[in-house]
């Protein structure tokens, strides 16, 4: 099974703290890896440094082996390395592959469910549906996707019609899921799909994102803070503390693993 996104070492910063330290992960493609922590370990800032959101003082972030994040394309860190390095010559300092947008991510195959699911609230269900496939230029694509979205999560398509504010929580974390499928993603990104839902709701949520790995063939990288639901979902995972990745396992060992038992498991 191949790599389809490769962190390397990568940091980030808010001002003069430190968000992220030296975190290197690896997705494979098919997989559901995920990733839990506590609140502010760094789990959501992973995300968006992923799709361009945060620039990167270290590291570099691949997808399908093309850099889409370097941290020597920072012009903070650009700053640092001349005065470092007493360049006299700006244009000797070689930067490698420069970072992409985030249109450009998404492009290659990246789709990203926000925390809190940032849906536009005075749009209907279909207008944000549309809002998904921006980039996507064929008519009959649309069209074909929405009614796959609408078939998979009937209550979108009941609903269609409808401003997105009138929906119910988890109407609208399901329908935050299939705006992000509406560009026919090879990676997602799920950003605490569970956040403020009821147990079963959540449930019917985890379900639909087993079954969008497994019959969509769409790699996911979950961050979850219910730890036992994330991990019995997925294949691999990832321990974040304090913006530093301190445990990685099958998500089966992890679920076995005193350590997360007594920290994320309640026991």
């Amino acid at each position: 099974m191949s790599e389809l996104l490769t962190i390397e070492n990568i940091g980030v910063t808010y001002g003069n703290i430190r968000a992220l330290h030296d975190v290197s992960m690896h997705v494979k493609e098919g997989n559901i890896v995920c990733l839990i922590g506590a609140n502010g370990a760094g789990k959501s800032t992973l995300l968006k440094a992923i799709v361009g959101l945060e620039p990167l003082v270290t590291g570099i972030i691949s997808y399908k082996g093309t850099v889409i994040g370097n941290s020597q394309n920072s012009n903070s860190n650009k700053r640092r390395l001349i005065q470092l390095l007493n360049f006299r010559d700006k244009k000797k300092l070689h930067h490698g592959p420069k970072s992409l947008r985030t249109d450009e991510i998404a492009s290659l195959g990246i789709a990203m469910v926000p925390e809190g699911r940032r849906v536009f609230a005075d749009m209907t269900v279909e207008e944000n549906l549309d809002m998904g496939a921006f980039l996507v230029e064929d008519e009959a694509m649309i069209t074909k996707k929405k009614k796959e979205m609408y078939d998979f999560f009937p209550i979108l398509g009941a609903r269609r019609k409808q401003k997105t504010r009138s929906l119910s929580g988890g109407e609208q974390q399901m329908m935050a899921i299939a705006r992000a499928l509406m560009a026919s993603p090879k990676l997602l990104l799920l950003d605490e799909p569970g956040l403020g839902l009821a147990p079963l709701i959540i449930q019917d949520i985890f379900e639909k994102i087993a079954i969008i790995n497994r019959e969509e063939n769409v790699t996911v990288f979950l961050v979850e803070q219910n730890a036992r639901m994330a991990l019995k979902l997925s294949d691999e995972g990832y321990v974040m503390e304090n913006g530093v990745i301190v445990l990685s396992d099958t998500s089966q060992a992890l679920l076995e693993n005193e350590k997360v038992r007594a920290a994320y498991l309640g026991e």
